[in-house]
């Protein structure tokens, strides 16, 4: 995987950047022949050696889930400087401090709810790096949304296949089909950044001043989402919901 990020950090004059996260589907264990009772120890041991990789050093790790490495090159090496690497937290508080422990971003995933909640992550993360001695990194937050001209628009268009993709994984785990009234809600009160460039503004710049927060990242794609709608999503995301959050936030 690091070889494969470091090739697209060259192929695109590096702005490659990684997410490493345990992940909430479980689907991918038997997939790859791992056991689920492994979950914890295939994260630490695959996070330490990523973040010994890190470095741009020959490489000697030894843990249980591959053979050890000693005194390894891997090929290729970041052009310049490092690769951009952040921790994926969904809720576990175990994370954000391993975060700081190896002194990596981090990267809030907040998919549903208050993003308010998450504050007690983010003092967790401060007062990690303050026991630590070292400067705290950059702290984000990665949410789903959906751009269009008017707030009535943007829900209108985004419902349908919003549900679809929320009903689909839910009938996987037991979940109740998705209705419309707690589709509004997430839109309002929640994690949904949905509505006019102006309403999506003033929504993530209200989180950002609340987690203290230097980068937003939208999850703009949503099931079956029509191609033209999506390209559309990204042109307003762009050209005006980014500087009006710019100049909110001055």
């Amino acid at each position: 995987m690091f070889q494969r990020f470091s090739t697209l950090d060259a192929a695109s004059h590096g702005r490659a950047e990684v997410i490493l996260g345990r992940g909430s589907f479980t689907e991918s264990f038997p997939l790859f022949g791992y056991e689920l009772s492994q979950y914890e120890t295939l994260f630490e041991e695959k996070l330490e050696l990523f973040a010994a990789l890190l470095k741009q050093e020959p490489v000697t790790w030894e843990g249980s889930i591959r053979p050890p490495l000693r005194d390894q090159h891997v090929f290729p090496p970041i052009e310049g400087g490092r690769l951009k690497t952040w921790i994926g937290v969904g809720g576990s508080p175990q994370s954000v401090v391993r975060a700081a422990k190896y002194g990596l971003p981090l990267m809030l995933a907040i998919i549903g709810g208050d993003p308010n909640r998450f504050a007690p992550y983010v003092e967790l993360y401060h007062r990690a790096f303050d026991q630590l001695g070292q400067p705290v990194q950059s702290i984000g937050v990665h949410s789903p949304g959906y751009v269009a001209d008017t707030d009535e628009q943007a829900r209108e268009e985004l419902w349908p296949d919003y549900k679809r993709m929320r009903d689909r994984i839910g009938a996987e785990r037991g979940w109740p089909a998705m209705q419309r009234p707690e589709f509004d809600r997430e839109a309002t009160q929640g994690s949904l950044y949905v509505g006019s460039p102006e309403t999506v503004a003033r929504k993530i710049a209200s989180t950002a001043k609340a987690l203290r927060i230097s980068r937003f990242q939208m999850k703009y794609s949503a099931g079956a989402l029509p191609h033209v709608r999506l390209m559309r999503c990204i042109e307003l995301y762009g050209r005006k919901v980014i500087p009006l959050v710019r100049d909110l936030l001055a």
